[in-house]
């Protein structure tokens, strides 16, 4: 219940805001209770605020046609944000100068919470406010041209999400013409997403110089409070993932050749069932795929189901795809309501229920943090977020039985799931790796940034699958991957939380009980503990060095040994 903004504030104007941030401004704090209470006041507005935003977001994003919508979110990212910006620098400032400070640091969640505010303090440059007013509009324009991305394919309109289920059917000839026809759509925009990103890379870049920073991966680094680990870490990790990692995915492409009778994968044989068997169907429609998701989170934890049936019961679901929408998926978390929000593109593949488990994961997350005492509190860093999604869904495996009866199609699902992880993770490296290279040689041309993507693809590649005839389709193989557009150098944290879930994982499989309650009370820390201790409350050591992804590669080899 909101104590410092009005109950019925709704951000239509400039100066229905202008007047809270005065307040926050101008107000004494000089003693303990009022330094306290400011800092309250300060969270709720931020909270309110940024629950403002959210919803202009998800409302977009669910119908990217909307020209309405659109104007509503553009009018907060244009109008509201941006002069936002000094006002939050100068309560960073009063903030940091109260005598009252040394005394709460005594508590780590403010010593982590005031380390944030001096790191935003030392970035703040007033010049940056319409470069970053203009990287939000750019970014924004990714997600309405990919979801205008559809095909057509026996007479029906087919989104990008529907369409890639055509890529599991066990004709061949399907697949290669439902792959050429998404693969060509996407050409189509290919100059455009070019040009786009040049764009950003470029503003990034000047943004990152204007607050002093070498480059933007220093900017960034600082901005996203990576402050337990380094540039050296990164890149050891991308090492580790080369020598550890992308052997086994070249054993299991070896294997599925093998039985495809070929000595090398066509890019359209990557999701086909190599025994012939036809695609995994778990669900047909949302409404299955969110009752049958609440069943398994209870049988989890009841604590788990009561999350996912409050939200059902709210309406804080959209999960089929649908023309208009834009691509991905997402939980967002709601600071005020303490309800979070769950965006999909569900089609009826077995993807689609990983990917509700994973944001059923961020879902119990901002449950189980919402009541901590300021909104950056709960504001986390992603390596602790994802840790939440990753986790869960391999702790949900076994419970997958409610969307197959069929215990076979359920050694499948399984087998689907931890190979993913093979897969994903030589991706996550090529992505970051690519990130490094972008933002540290920001004057490239569009023919430079396509060559080193292709040096990407060959390290982190099996070498096993031909592009023959499609190299363009490989070139811009990138362009899919909406966090190179929209929160760049936000990837290696699905890496690093995919290694911390493994291990919450393991830990499960010897000891449920114990694992599940170490989980839910790592997640209820929030952002009140540093990364490392988080990580140590759930079980786990953050490590992902080269010995980590040892051990790990001989748990996923042995693992699927034993499913296939």
């Amino acid at each position: 219940m909101r104590k410092f903004v009005a109950p019925d504030f709704t951000c239509e104007s400039w100066n229905s805001v202008e007047s809270y941030l005065l307040d926050l401004q101008n107000r004494d704090i000089s003693s303990k209770e009022s330094f306290r209470q400011w800092l309250l006041d300060k969270s709720e507005l931020e909270a309110v605020l940024e629950e403002n935003m959210a919803w202009r977001y998800i409302k977009m994003t669910i119908n990217t046609l909307d020209e309405k919508l659109t104007e509503s979110y553009q009018f907060f990212v244009t109008e509201i944000q941006p002069n936002l910006a000094p006002y939050e620098d100068a309560w960073n400032r009063k903030m940091m100068h109260s005598e009252w400070i040394s005394e709460l640091e005594q508590d780590q969640a403010y010593a982590i919470y005031f380390r944030e505010v001096r790191t935003a303090l030392e970035l703040f440059r007033e010049e940056n406010i319409p470069i970053e007013t203009e990287l939000n509009t750019l970014s924004q324009q990714y997600g309405a041209i990919s979801g205008k991305q559809q095909i057509t394919y026996k007479g029906e309109q087919l989104t990008m999400p529907q369409a890639a289920n055509y890529l599991k059917n066990t004709d061949e000839s399907v697949r290669k013409e439902v792959f050429e026809l998404i693969s060509n759509r996407r050409l189509e925009d290919r100059e455009t997403l070019d040009e786009l990103f040049g764009k950003l890379v470029i503003l990034r870049d000047k943004l990152a110089k204007n607050t002093g920073c070498k480059d933007f991966r220093e900017y960034k680094f600082k901005a996203l409070g990576r402050f337990d680990y380094t540039v050296e870490d990164c890149l050891a990790f991308h090492d580790a993932v080369e020598q550890v990692i992308v052997p086994i995915a070249r054993q299991i492409t070896e294997k599925k050749c093998a039985k495809l009778g070929k000595t090398k994968l066509k890019p359209w044989d990557s999701e086909v069932d190599p025994d012939g068997l036809e695609p995994l169907k778990p669900f047909q429609i949302g409404s299955e795929l969110i009752d049958k998701s609440i069943s398994i989170f209870e049988k989890l934890d009841p604590y788990f189901g009561s999350c996912l049936k409050t939200m059902k019961e709210e309406g804080y679901l959209d999960l089929e795809s649908k023309t208009g929408k834009a691509p991905g998926g997402y939980n967002y978390p709601l600071y005020e309501s303490g309800i979070p929000f769950i965006f999909m593109n569900a089609a009826g593949a077995q993807r689609d229920l990983s990917t509700m488990v994973h944001e059923g994961g961020h879902a119990v997350h901002s449950f189980l943090s919402r009541d901590l005492e300021l909104t950056g509190f709960k504001s986390l860093p992603s390596e602790v977020a994802e840790l939440a999604s990753m986790s869960m869904e391999l702790l949900t495996m076994d419970l997958w039985s409610e969307f197959y009866s069929n215990p076979n199609d359920l050694k499948r699902a399984k087998l689907e799931q931890v190979e993913s992880i093979v897969k994903v993770l030589p991706w996550i490296a090529q992505i970051d790796a690519f990130q490094h290279w972008i933002y540290t040689h920001p004057v490239h041309t569009t023919k430079d940034r396509t060559q080193e993507w292709l040096r990407l693809s060959n390290r982190f590649g099996t070498g096993l699958v031909d592009y023959t005839g499609y190299e363009a389709v490989l070139e811009s193989s990138w362009h899919k991957q909406l966090h190179l557009f929209e929160v760049p150098f936000y990837y290696i944290e699905y890496g690093i939380a995919q290694l911390g879930a493994l291990g919450v994982w393991t830990n499960y499989r010897k000891d449920a009980q114990k694992a599940l309650e170490d989980y839910k009370h790592a997640l209820s820390l929030g952002y009140t503990k540093p990364i490392p201790e988080i990580y140590e409350t759930a079980g786990l050591s953050f490590d992902f060095s080269k010995e980590t992804l040892n051990r790990i590669g001989i748990t996923l080899r042995e693992y699927i040994e034993n499913l296939d």
